[in-house]
């Protein structure tokens, strides 16, 4: 074993006094606002400041004290490192390229596999080509389509020589000694994904700024990915030091290490993602519950270009491209909880988004005899909160305080008992009021209120209750029938008959409480 090599080509850099120099932030001259302006857009960050910095800048060691200290092995596997980009800015895409051949042990570096992605600018054609000519390791792949970021990198890693793979993306600057750790975990362990913490790169004064180490990647429903740090309890209680190794329920998904051949028996990425988004829950999801781990190593450190959208167009609209990635990840890794993912983006039922033949990923999951997504929740992210259903338990009225009860296949309305499991109905994220199999419904008949057999995606099952209401104001203890919330005379709410005889649909009133409604707990609003 060995230390961890500091190499570092920019410790002595060409112009020390050049701008941002050792990842100091720079400011754009009086003279020339109004040309950085009109640039933002190239690549949607200071592309003026960025042409004015070195394309091989020193940047400050930011890796916690220690990491330089640390032991790796002699036989660390080679890597081949891929970049994908699509008309990405010349100088930034030079300055990634550098950061790698400047800060990487050359022997582990096996080639570092440029992917263009159809780019349009004249400059990323002849001009690059001539450019690294000069680095025997750089190899452009040029697609011949437009294929999206998912897709270009599944055709880098098909080209790709390395044992491993290192995905990395175009506008990033790779810190010191940042790819023995990276390695030193893919080693240890071939189904590890291993991750460098991903530091900033201002997209305004382009300075290198350093992040909390004790941050991991996690996602809010519908899907969103986040960071959070760890709390500081949890640090506390278990010891954690600033470079031990953090377990990350889902990756960033932009830079990672993964070896070549465990990447193709996971399948790599679903061939079914369009373009960009949703592929780092697929691949995060897939890790852990196919018996891999996802690990961020704090001795390992990249910056990178936070940009407020991207530079880059979809072929289908941005944000519809990744809504149905989701959805196509929820419906084939998500089990019973991607009702959980419906209730929250509510609107993909509505528009009955169409997430193409899951048949392939299906088997691939039953192939690869991966567990259950309540098994990831318990052991990997028990902290996301994830209850099944948004209410349980007695449906009770306010007026009368009676409950609903299921007596065969009709409704009644009795005195409430705990016990009783046909008075038991859960408020599930799909808006319906579900006993067993049978789902409360209008029946359509003057008002009249039956149990029809539950159909997960019908609105005219579905009702509208508590933080669901809100646009309808006054009736947040109502249940508001969706199917009939837009219909003339207005929107129709549940009753519970004064003669305790009868339930029925009739106009909201706010201000009558027999049409208001409480379910015995509430797990979520």
């Amino acid at each position: 074993m060995h230390r961890v090599l500091s190499m570092d080509a920019t410790l002595a850099p060409r112009d020390p006094r050049a701008p941002g120099q050792f990842g100091h932030p720079v400011a754009v001259p009086d003279d020339k606002q109004e040309e950085a302006k009109s640039r933002w857009k190239e690549g949607n960050f200071n592309v003026y400041l960025s042409d004015l910095i070195p394309v091989d800048r020193a940047i400050t060691d930011t890796r916690p004290a220690g990491c330089s200290e640390q032991q790796v092995h002699d036989d660390l596997p080679s890597t081949s490192i891929i970049m994908c980009f699509v008309d990405e800015v010349w100088s930034t895409l030079l300055r990634s390229v550098h950061s790698v051949l400047g800060r990487s042990p050359p022997h582990l570096v096996q080639e570092i596999i440029l992917v263009d992605d159809f780019s349009t600018k004249e400059h990323l054609k002849e001009q690059l080509d001539a450019y690294m000519s000069r680095f025997p390791k750089v190899k452009i792949l040029r697609l011949r389509e437009r294929h999206g970021l998912i897709r270009a990198r599944l055709a880098g890693a098909q080209v790709a020589t390395g044992a491993v793979l290192t995905f990395l993306d175009s506008h990033v600057e790779c810190n010191v000694g940042w790819l023995e750790p990276l390695l030193e975990r893919v080693r240890l362990r071939r189904t590890k994904v291993a991750c460098p913490v991903i530091e900033v790169i201002s997209d305004k004064d382009m300075s290198y700024m350093t992040v909390d180490n004790f941050q991991r990647g996690i996602f809010t429903w519908p899907m969103n990915f986040g960071w959070r740090q760890i709390p500081q309890e949890v640090i506390e209680k278990n010891k954690i030091k600033e470079t031990d190794i953090i377990r990350c329920p889902v990756m960033a998904g932009g830079l990672f290490s993964i070896e070549k051949k465990y990447f193709s028996e996971l399948g790599m990425y679903d061939p079914g993602l369009d373009v960009w988004g949703g592929e780092n829950m697929e691949l995060s999801f897939k890790v852990w519950m196919c018996g891999g781990e996802i690990e961020i190593v704090p001795c390992s450190r990249v910056g990178h270009i936070f940009r407020n959208d991207n530079p880059y167009s979809f072929p289908k609209e941005r944000v519809r491209t990744v809504e149905r990635n989701l959805a196509r990840v929820a419906e084939v890794w998500l089990d019973e909880y991607k009702e959980l993912f419906y209730g929250h983006a509510y609107h993909l039922l509505l528009s009955a988004v169409d997430v193409g033949d899951l048949r392939p990923q299906s088997r691939l999951r039953e192939q690869l005899r991966c567990k259950t997504f309540r098994w990831y929740l318990q052991n990997v992210y028990p902290d996301l909160e994830a209850p099944l259903v948004k209410a349980s338990g007695l449906l009770m009225n306010v007026a009368l305080a009676g409950c609903i009860a299921v007596e065969g296949t009709t409704l009644a309305f009795r005195e409430c008992d705990v016990n009783n499991p046909n008075q038991k109905f859960n408020y599930t994220w799909l808006r319906l009021v579900q006993h067993g199999e049978l789902c409360l419904a209008p029946a359509g008949v003057l008002g009249a209120v039956g149990l029809r057999r539950c159909q997960g995606r019908s609105r005219s099952l579905a009702w509208l209750h508590r933080s669901l209401a809100a646009a309808q104001p006054g009736l947040a203890e109502h249940l508001i029938s969706e199917q009939q919330q837009q219909q003339p005379p207005g929107p129709a709410c549940l009753e519970a008959a004064p003669s305790r005889r009868a339930l029925r649909v009739k106009r909201c009133d706010p201000g009558n409480p027999h049409q208001k409604w409480r379910f015995g707990r509430y797990h979520a609003d």
